[in-house]
Parts: structure tokens; C-alpha cells; sequence
């Protein structure tokens, strides 16, 4: 039996292959500490699981691109929160931002341009599709973010030396409109920017996004904006890049980090009107493939995204606690000599080792994945080696999720005291003990 040159070698995806190995160590009696997979510890708010309740009943089919209650409180909710002006129409839902994100590089003939590290999926996803992808390596001084002098340098030696970001009108789409010519162009540049960032924890300021808007518009790129984890923004003051790049941004988003409902598979796709043929053919890709997204967990999610005090509440103390957290890991693995930004979202920590290399290598450790390997045997404690993310074997990072904890209780305690050192030593307790394992185990 042959296989597609596609998929002929590809693995699980790292994190789901890391959530499984610890589930199996688990099992067999090994105490974890699981910081390898990136799921939210926080449920999902009450009201939004008894909708999902109350409508466990319904069986039909939706619209291919969705409920239209529910896109248009998906529209209203980004327009609000982020500045990404989007109409209900232009909105496409899907199981998951995952699949949104595969259908976007597999209707576009595009070469993919991914900075890293990146999420573990963007790049074998563009295989998949079959599209060329170009990284761009990131430096942990500019704080894992791509400069607009990094995109400016790729974008100018892709076109001159390879050709791979010519497009098909010669670059005449106009101003911030790429493929305005009503014909989607022939390999299109495609970045994907990813903040807050997974792995990294890092995210965007405006004159950033600006900086970067600047070059797209100069190359005539389109941007696949990821911000699955705009609402967790440790301030509360997520930017969309739509903002700075209106009519050249795609952005998905979805509901399982923000509202816990990783397993529920519900994410969105949000395409401005110079785009509107990508958003067709999206929708008509999901049409052969997945049909729609599930019933019940779509009226769930028009609850969600309609919002309440409530869950406005909830948002807001779980920043808190990552916020705190987050500051506390980072400098406790700062103190141990593993260099590490501050995280600004989200729940990932992006540490490099190389500073402890020497050392390191004296104990038979010259990768990130023997690295992991290490930790997880000698201290017991769960990471992804920073190669799983598109970084070289060679450079010693690891991506961490600081979410062994019980969010929900967390959540009850956060209402009636201060979210301190001390309350991190009684809610999130297995997350510290991981830190100084390492800190610990580096120590040696």
C-alpha cells in the first residue's frame, strides 16, 4: 500500500501526542506534572454548558458557514473587543480554528510564510495542502515576535531569489487589498501571525501590528491573523491586525481557550469584504468535507459570545491568575538562569536553556528533545522540546503550559482574596512544585 508523499512519514501532532503519553504514564501509576498540552484549566461558564443542555436535543443540519444568530454575535463580540470590523456575513464557522485555518492555506494557492516558533500544526498543515512554506526564526530578544525588518528581508529574498511571492496580477491588487482584482492570485504570500502566541506567551503591541501592516501592504501579503487567544491578553486589551490591515486579514478565533471548550470544536473564521472569495471557498470546502459544525455546541456558543456579567467576571479572573502565575514562572526560571519573557497571554512560558548548555552537554544533553526527554524521566515534569516548534534540535528551548491546576476552584477562591504567592501555593500548587522541580534539577 502506498501513501501520499503528503502524509507518507507525518506524525501525531506533538501536543496530542504529548497529552497522550502523559495520560498513559498516568495510568500506570507515575505521578505527572502535566505541562505539555495546551488546554485551558478554567470550565467552561455555567450558563454557556446549560445551553449546550438545553439543546442537546437539536439533530439538523446548520448553514455550512453557520447559525446566523451565531455569526452575528461572533461579529459583534470582535468588533467590540478587538477592532476587527466584520460583518455576519463574512463570518464562517467551523469545528475548530484548526480545521478553519487547514481549508484557508488549501484554498489559496499560496506559499506560507510562518514565523517561529510557531503552534506545531501551521507548517504540517501546509504540507498537507501541498503549498510551499518559508519560516522565519524569531529571536527571544525581540521577545519571540516578528520584526517588520524580518518579514521586510524574507519577502524581499522569496521574490528575488526564488520568485515564490510573485502573484499572479504583479502585485497590482492596490493598497491593503491583496487579490482585490476579483481573481485569488497565484501563490499568494500567506503569513500567519499567531498572539498572544503559543508557544511563546508573548504578544503584539499596536505599533507593532502597524509596523508589520506596513510591509504586508508594500508586498502585497495576505495575513492569516491566529488570535485564539485574543481574549485571554493578560490586560484585557487584545488588538486585532485587522485593525492595521483591514482588507488583507483573515482572523480566526474560536472558543476553547477563553471559554474552556477545547473538546466542543468551535472556532470561526473572520474575512473582510476585499476577501470575500476566500470566505466562499472556505465555505465551499467545508461543504465536501465536515458538512458543519456540531448543532447543539453552535447554539452553546451563540450563548458565549452574547456574553453576560457573568462571564465578563469570569474572563477577567482568569487573566488575573495567568497573569500572576504566568510572572511567577518566568522569573523563578529567570533565577535559575533559564532565560524567559515575561508571558502576556495566554498560558505558555517559551524558556531557552542555552546559557546552561555546557553544563548541560556535560550530562549527555545537546538537544531540546533530549532535553524534554530528561525532564520528564528524571524530574517527572511534562514539556514540548522547542524543536516541535520549528526551532533548530540544537537550540535548548521548551514550550511550557502552566495549567496543572483546578481552574474552577481557582475561580471560587480568586472572588474573595488577593491573587498573591500564597494563593498560587494553594490553587495552582502542582504548577510551582513543577518550576522548582526544574529550577531544582537545572540547579544540579
Amino acid at each position: 500500500m502506498a501513501l501520499d508523499a503528503r502524509v507518507e512519514g507525518l506524525a501525531t501532532s506533538a501536543t496530542l501526542a504529548m497529552n497522550e503519553l502523559a495520560a498513559r504514564l498516568t495510568s500506570e501509576g507515575r505521578e505527572l506534572f502535566r505541562l505539555g498540552f495546551g488546554q485551558s484549566p478554567f470550565p467552561a461558564p455555567d450558563e454557556v454548558v446549560a445551553a449546550l443542555r438545553d439543546n442537546a436535543h437539536r439533530c439538523d443540519y446548520l448553514p455550512v458557514r453557520g447559525l446566523p444568530a451565531l455569526r452575528e454575535a461572533i461579529a459583534a463580540h470582535h468588533t467590540r473587543l478587538h477592532g476587527a470590523t466584520v460583518k455576519a456575513d463574512n463570518v464562517v464557522v467551523g469545528p475548530g480554528s484548526k480545521q478553519l485555518m487547514y481549508l484557508v492555506q488549501l484554498v489559496l494557492d499560496a506559499v506560507t510564510i510562518v514565523p517561529t516558533p510557531a503552534w506545531v500544526s501551521y507548517v504540517p498543515q501546509a504540507r498537507l495542502a501541498s503549498r510551499p512554506c518559508v519560516t522565519v526564526p524569531t529571536a527571544i530578544d525581540d521577545g519571540w515576535r516578528l520584526t517588520p525588518a524580518a518579514l521586510e528581508a524574507t519577502c524581499r529574498e522569496a521574490a528575488g531569489d526564488q520568485g515564490q511571492l510573485a502573484t499572479a496580477n504583479g502585485g497590482g491588487a492596490g493598497r491593503g487589498a491583496p487579490g482585490a482584482s476579483g481573481r485569488l492570485a497565484a501563490r499568494l504570500p500567506l503569513l500567519i501571525l499567531n498572539y498572544p502566541g503559543n508557544p511563546t506567551g508573548t504578544t503584539y503591541q499596536e505599533s507593532d501590528l502597524a509596523a508589520l501592516a506596513e510591509v504586508a501592504e508594500r508586498h502585497d501579503l495576505l495575513v492569516l491573523s491566529d488570535e485564539i487567544y485574543g481574549d485571554l491578553d493578560h490586560r484585557g486589551q487584545h488588538v486585532s491586525m485587522a485593525r492595521f490591515y483591514p482588507d488583507g486579514t483573515l482572523v480566526t478565533s474560536g472558543l476553547s481557550k477563553w471559554c474552556g471548550a477545547g473538546g466542543w470544536r468551535l472556532g470561526c473564521l473572520l474575512v473582510p469584504d476585499a476577501l470575500s472569495r476566500v470566505g466562499d471557498a472556505v465555505a465551499a470546502a467545508a461543504s465536501e468535507t465536515y458538512s458543519a459544525a456540531s448543532t447543539p455546541v453552535q447554539h452553546a456558543a451563540l450563548q458565549a459570545y452574547r456574553g453576560s456579567s457573568e462571564i465578563t467576571a469570569g474572563l477577567e479572573a482568569q487573566r488575573r491568575i495567568l497573569a500572576t502565575l504566568g510572572s511567577w514562572c518566568a522569573e523563578r526560571l529567570g533565577a535559575a538562569s533559564v532565560r524567559t519573557c515575561k508571558p502576556q497571554g495566554g498560558f505558555y512560558l517559551f524558556p531557552d536553556f542555552g546559557v546552561l548548555a555546557d553544563r548541560l552537554a556535560e550530562r549527555g544533553i545537546d538537544t531540546s528533545d533530549e532535553l524534554a526527554r530528561r525532564l520528564l524521566t528524571e524530574t517527572g515534569v511534562a514539556t514540548l522540546p522547542g524543536s516541535d516548534f520549528g526551532r533548530p534540535p540544537r537550540e535548548l528551548a521548551l514550550r511550557l503550559a502552566y495549567v496543572d491546576f483546578d481552574g474552577a476552584a481557582a475561580l471560587r477562591a480568586c472572588a474573595e482574596r488577593e491573587i498573591d504567592e500564597g494563593f498560587l501555593r494553594q490553587h495552582c500548587g502542582r504548577v510551582l512544585a513543577a518550576i522548582e522541580s526544574m529550577c531544582e534539577w537545572v540547579g544540579r
